[in-house]
């Protein structure tokens, strides 16, 4: 079929305001452009925004088709799709695509589509969700005969010799095949919808050569060409076993995990093809070889970019199964609905070849009572009839099925989505406790217990009532229980481990035993990119309070290694180092810049470092640096004099001295005293301005655009502590989203206004079909104007 872009030309509207609408491009995120409040249901798993009903219409010409299809790549939630107001379809979860076929229901001429998302119900989610139509909307055609959507499966049967299965699901005609390698050459062919096919020379698919090949496919009958459909696939085959662990074309391979969520910071929820891509090249570029779609379907975008890059995946299904976590989530609908959900994601996912495992959840109490483990048996038997190639997962939390099966859950099954537990009667004169969200609990308690959740993983009774359900995985994702991975190699001889959520701080320590035990395949950190909602997640604040749950104005979780706007910190430099990812030593400096105050931390962030050494008006203040490589020492020199000198431990050291201006530096050293490596970080300099900068080399109408704007002095460092409410005019192209990674602010992504944090401030536009000129304005600095020319 004719793949049609479906994406302009909508309208857009709340239900409850009056019909008048506004033009909007999708993808389109409706919560973000919400008022945020402390009175907002969702309260801080979803950020303080408020759900919502939304109606999006398109009017368009019927095509000239026998066959015609609308895809949904996603909408959140509760979709109803009509058509000339009769509606043709309803799709309950708010992550996998679902299409709606039109035939038979077309007028001629103009036909108007109508689809409401309905997430007025909050919260529906443990984070921020989005609402509406956030990621891409495609028009499939075909004529009276048509290759189906997804009808092009390729399968790797071997790698050496390298051989590959195509098989083709076409509505009438004959299938002709074609195999073209990286460079479009036509390598293998052969006609039928069941084909196995011998590459010569093959370049297999890999973290470290991701090369893509193309199968096309015409389909013809009696010498006339019917249609015609390409998809890329990679020829790479995925093998597991305890003796050797994860094996990619008969090689191990060990993954250096980052969770993500699906929200795209100062965009929402928006699934813009430019901004997954932007966030998978800066996670390979930091030193990450694997994502886990935490906690559902990633975008098909992002498995484009993941291919292209050479980043595995392991595309998770749900964070809940038919318990609530939330009292509006997804677990009313699960039952009903989880064998359709699985089918859309593996069908989907098929030719990606990043995609290296299926999980079916997140840190789910159900495998606590045989339906459960029952249930999850079923699971694993449907994904592989439905993709026999890849393994299944899934994140399993010890420490909550133990908890669950003892009767202490930490989720209540009946629909609440809140804490079960024994509340104190209230004394006279006083006011009934209010029960607590199920995540915040949860989250609070973690928090404050820290690696006790490693602990409480320890037991016998945690691996008897675990067991079940890990064991009907073929890999087993640890949440948390990092102390089992040496006790389980011997206890569970044929199990296949990997971390699947850990504390970036232990990632030395982790990392080690992955090296070590040869069964033990992976570590995924929570969390790789920072998000919005559960906020306060990972943040260290100087203004007190429970380090998680906190109160609004907070936004973010704060517990991403790379934040919102894309730039990594220390974590994220130090878990490269532990990796051999990193070319010399990197220095974090702790906010100089609160004198006398000790933060409140959070285990999920080991450090609130980052890489800069220009902190205006902190002269004299006290500074905590941190060094981190490869190496047996590091000498430590301020503007030229040896300030101390450290032998690395688990390749960091930490230095205390007094901020002064100037310029670090950081000398690793080996064992025989030999300089190995040296970086420094630099003050800012000279009079400050605003700066604004595009990412990218070439530009062309309608492409969406990453702008990063910093406050630097005349040497070009960035100033960390002089922060500038800034105002930004975009003509020629369309401001997106514009702000920073404050955790805790008022400010609107969408108000074209926001004051930087640390120096930094992120926007993002669509190009229009002229030059682009944007222009930045602070309150007492010097602005900066960007033009950008289209080709």
């Amino acid at each position: 079929m004719k793949k049609l872009d479906f994406n302009s030309g909508w309208t857009f509207r709340k239900a409850e305001e009056p019909p008048a609408a506004r033009a909007v491009t999708l993808p389109h995120d409706a919560m973000i452009h919400e008022g945020r409040s402390a009175a907002a249901p969702g309260g801080s798993d979803n950020a303080f925004f408020p759900g919502g009903t939304y109606i999006y219409e398109k009017t368009f010409e019927a095509p000239d088709a026998a066959h015609c299809e609308v895809l949904f790549e996603g909408v959140y939630r509760n979709a109803t799709v009509a058509l000339n107001g009769e509606t043709l379809a309803t799709h309950a979860y708010g992550y996998t695509p679902f299409a709606v076929t039109l035939d038979g229901k077309l007028h001629p001429g103009a036909n108007t589509l109508t689809v409401t998302a309905d997430n007025a119900d909050a919260p529906s989610g443990r984070w921020y969700t989005g609402s509406g139509i956030y990621r891409p909307v495609w028009l499939y055609t075909g004529g009276k005969g048509y290759i189906r959507r997804e009808g092009i499966r390729v399968t790797t049967l071997s790698v050496n010799p390298a051989q590959v299965q195509v098989e083709v699901d076409a509505s009438g005609g004959l299938p002709a095949v074609e195999l073209l390698d990286p460079s479009g050459r036509v390598v293998a062919s052969g006609s039928g919808a069941d084909l196995t096919l011998t590459v010569p020379d093959a370049r297999l698919w890999s973290e470290d050569s991701p090369s893509l090949y193309t199968c096309r496919v015409t389909l013809t009958e009696g010498g006339e060409l019917l249609d015609e459909a390409a998809v890329s696939f990679g020829i790479r085959r995925i093998q597991w076993n305890a003796r050797q662990g994860l094996l990619v074309n008969g090689r191990s391979v060990k993954l250096r995990g980052a969770c993500v969520h699906h929200d795209n910071g100062v965009v929402g929820a928006c699934a813009f093809p430019e901004s997954e891509e932007r966030r998978v090249r800066k996670l390979k570029q930091a030193g990450f070889n694997a994502i886990r779609s935490a906690h559902n379907p990633c975008s098909a975008a992002m498995l484009d970019a993941c291919d292209r890059y050479g980043v595995y995946v392991i595309d998770e299904a749900w964070d809940m199964w038919y318990n609530h976590k939330t009292r509006y989530d997804y677990a009313d609908n699960w039952e009903a609905n989880w064998q359709q959900d699985l089918t859309a994601m593996a069908r989907r996912d098929y030719n990606h070849p990043s995609v290296i495992a299926y999980s079916i959840g997140n840190e789910v109490s159900e495998p606590a009572e045989a339906k459960g483990v029952a249930l999850a048996h079923q699971m694993v038997e449907l994904l592989h009839g439905l993709d026999k190639g890849r393994p299944v997962t899934a994140g399993i939390n010890l420490m909550i099925i133990d908890r669950a099966s003892r009767g202490q859950g930490i989720y209540a099954n009946d629909g609440s989505g809140v804490q079960a537990q024994k509340k104190k009667k209230p004394k006279d004169g006083q006011q009934e406790e209010k029960v607590q969200n199920a995540s915040l609990m949860f989250n609070i308690m973690a928090s404050l217990i820290g690696s006790g959740m490693n602990k409480a993983a320890n037991s016998k009774h945690a691996d008897a009532v675990t067991a079940p359900v890990l064991d009907a995985l073929d890999l087993a994702g640890y949440n948390y229980a990092s102390g089992r991975y040496e006790k389980d190699g011997k206890l569970h001889p044929d199990r296949v481990i990997y971390g699947s959520e850990t504390f970036p701080q232990d990632i030395a320590k982790n990392w080690a035993k992955v090296e070590r035990l040869p069964y033990l395949v992976g570590d995924f950190m929570w969390t790789g990119w920072d998000y919005l909602g559960e906020v306060g997640l990972g943040a260290w604040s100087y203004e007190g309070g429970v380090p998680f749950g906190r109160p609004y104005p907070w936004l973010l979780s704060d517990s991403g290694v790379i934040n919102i706007l894309g730039r990594p910190d220390f974590s994220c430099r130090y878990a490269a180092a532990v990796w051999g990812k990193l070319d010399g030593p990197a220095i974090g400096v702790r906010p100089c810049n609160h004198p006398g105050k000790r933060p409140s931390r959070s285990v999920w962030r080991g450090t609130n470092a980052i890489e800069s050494w220009s902190w205006q008006g902190c002269d004299g203040n006290a500074a905590v640096v941190e060094v981190c490589g490869e190496g047996a020492s590091v000498v430590l020199h301020l503007n030229g004099k040896q300030v101390g000198r450290k032998r690395l431990k688990d390749k960091k050291a930490l230095f205390r001295l007094r901020y002064t201006p100037g310029t670090l530096e950081a000398v690793l050293y080996d064992g025989d005293g030999k300089a190995t490596g040296r970086t420094a970080l630099r003050s800012a300099a000279g009079d400050l301005c605003l700066h604004l900068e595009a990412e990218g080399q070439a530009f062309h109408p309608g492409q969406v655009v990453y702008l990063p704007l910093t406050i630097r002095g005349k040497n070009g460092v960035v100033e960390s502590n002089a922060d500038e409410a800034v105002t930004l005019t975009v003509k020629g192209g369309e401001l997106l989203g514009f702000g920073s990674a404050n955790p805790c602010t008022t400010d609107r992504f969408d108000a074209g206004r926001c004051t930087t944090y640390q120096g930094c401030a992120l926007a993002v536009v669509r190009l229009g079909e002229g030059p682009l000129t944007v222009t930045a304005t602070g309150t007492s600095l010097p602005g900066a104007t960007l033009t950008l020319t289209t080709i």
